[in-house]
């Protein structure tokens, strides 16, 4: 039998790329999923110095007067909780805090607004469910957190909290008490970009916001995330983030504004329309809570 080699023993292996050690200093990561939404806070980053470890690359400098590691999560779950642990592993961060756009699935909510959620879950973690006379059916010895959405299931994910060595069937990841409080003091008085809605775009801080790789335009299973969840939002990172957050016990905030309506509105998704405002709503108050963030 012919036997071929497999990849990793004949080609060289490539070397891992870092620019480590880091300067050793305190600093808030401040992270974007992608160009959009981070090209707004590049521009007023002070002394701007970039690393790179592994595949990302990673800016360090002074942002509203703080320190800050600032860097692209890259779209989606697994990049996110990639390059965010790379971060908490090189560099001295006291805070987490993310920055970007989302899906609006609250009816009450518009394109523009900002929303800063007080706890994510992971909408498609969970299982597909067999089929049975008597509807999509879980195993005997398997629960479903919330109600499903046909065959899925979603249920909590298995981690090891900071503080213990056996795993804990987690499904809500919490934005930091203290943060929250920061953002809502941040919120009041703050100009947003209108978004041409009837209303002018406002803030909201508190609420249910859940993540999944998934780009998600689909009117049904909004009305889902919104009934299931009281999800006010629906994004593609900040649940993974949040979740490395709490794994390594690190206070974690999301600022997410709306770019679209997640398949709710009338017509073609909103997204390329409204994109550069959303990203430069979220910043803003991002920006708003840095300023009143005591220094490290």
């Amino acid at each position: 039998m012919t036997q071929f080699p497999l990849g990793p023993a004949t080609a060289p292996r490539r070397q891992r790329q870092t620019d480590l050690p880091p300067d050793g200093r305190p600093r808030i990561a401040v992270i974007s999923a992608f160009a959009p939404e981070i090209a707004i806070l590049e521009t007023a980053l002070d002394g701007a110095e970039t690393r790179r470890i592994g595949p990302a690359h990673y800016m360090t400098g002074r942002l509203e007067g703080r320190e800050v590691v600032m860097f692209l999560s890259g779209i989606s779950t697994v990049n996110a909780a990639m390059t965010t642990q790379a971060a908490l592993d090189h560099f001295d961060v006291t805070a987490v805090l993310f920055s970007g756009i989302a899906g609006g699935v609250d009816p009450e909510l518009g394109i523009g607004d900002v929303v800063v959620a007080e706890r994510w879950a992971h909408y498609l973690e969970g299982a597909f469910a067999r089929e049975t006379p008597q509807g999509y059916a879980l195993p005997g010895w398997m629960d479903g957190a919330v109600a499903n959405y046909g065959m899925i299931h979603t249920r909590g994910v298995d981690i090891v909290p900071p503080d213990g060595e056996a795993p804990e069937s987690r499904f809500w990841f919490d934005s930091d008490p203290a943060l929250l409080d920061i953002a809502r003091l941040a919120a009041e008085g703050l100009k947003l970009d209108h978004a041409g809605g009837a209303l002018p775009p406002k803030v909201m801080v508190g609420g249910n916001g859940v993540s999944g790789p998934v780009f998600m335009d689909n009117a049904g299973f909004r009305d889902h995330a919104f009934a299931a969840f009281e999800a006010k939002v629906l994004d593609m990172e900040s649940a993974s983030v949040a979740q490395v957050a709490y794994a390594n016990d690190v206070p974690f905030i999301a600022f997410r504004s709306l770019s679209d309506l997640a398949g709710g509105g009338g017509g073609e998704n909103e997204i390329a329309a409204f994109m550069s405002v959303a990203a430069a709503n979220s910043a803003r108050l991002m920006r708003a809570v840095l300023r009143q963030m005591p220094q490290a």
